[in-house]
């Protein structure tokens, strides 16, 4: 039997997505990945605007490009584009993407919303490596779908979000986190979270998913892949529909 193959649409100067994909693809799957255009200097809160749009501009030839593997799922691999879009840009993009491949087509963004759902939770605690004005954006973003945010905060001194660390989002993680939250979202696919996600939970006493977990967890589910991810978080425990 073929395995079943996930296809991820990334920016083009991100190093984290694909090792942190490839932990989290369960055995039966492939990973496959396209990189999208967009220009400037890569990683920087300076002009995340422009690639965001250059990004949206060119979307749907880049899917094109990776629908040719065949994969099972298409995914956005980038959180910050659905804050450019808005609630009303992503549905649509959502919709003229999988009608132009063919192939189901989704973002780290709603996936973030299907996990939320999933594991029923309405109120988060949200830390992104962004700057303040973009991390307003994802606050908003959430509460424009319904989500409560009871506490947010951001990584101080960040010259790139590339050069991030997995220590440092545990220690964002636990910042933010206040006891009406419900779980800890930690925004933007570019911060390398996935291997602090299991500790941050035992910590915190609650769950707690990135948007790479949440991308991942959300292309398995779309895909029909019930196979259990373990290490990563209570997120992937339970594999079965929302």
């Amino acid at each position: 039997m073929r395995a079943t193959r996930l296809g991820f649409l990334v920016p083009p100067g991100n190093p984290t997505t694909e090792p942190e994909v490839f932990r989290l693809a369960p055995p039966g799957t492939t990973v496959h990945f396209t990189r999208m255009v967009a220009g400037g200097a890569t990683g920087s809160h300076e002009g995340q605007e422009e690639r965001n749009r250059s990004q949206i501009v060119h979307m749907e030839e880049c899917a094109q490009l990776l629908a040719l593997v065949k994969p099972a799922v298409i995914v956005l691999a980038h959180t910050a584009t659905s804050y450019t879009l808005g609630k009303a840009a992503e549905a649509a993009l959502v919709e003229r993407i999988a009608r132009a491949t063919g192939i189901p087509f989704i973002t780290a963004f709603g996936s973030v919303l299907a996990a939320l759902a999933h594991i029923e939770v309405k109120r988060v605690a949200v830390g992104t490596p962004y700057s303040e004005e973009w991390t307003r954006r994802g606050k908003a973003h959430l509460e424009a779908h319904g989500i409560e945010v009871a506490s947010v905060g951001r990584l101080e001194n960040v010259s790139n979000i590339y050069d991030e660390t997995p220590e440092r989002a545990y220690e964002l993680g636990r910042r933010v986190d206040v006891p009406a939250a419900q779980a800890v979202f930690l925004s933007g696919v570019g911060m390398p979270t996935v291997e602090v996600l299991e500790r941050l939970e035992r910590d915190l006493g609650k769950p707690v998913i990135s948007s790479a977990s949440a991308m991942v967890w959300n292309a398995l589910r779309v895909a029909g892949v019930r196979a259990q991810v373990s290490g990563y978080g209570s997120l992937f425990l339970n594999r079965g529909e929302t």
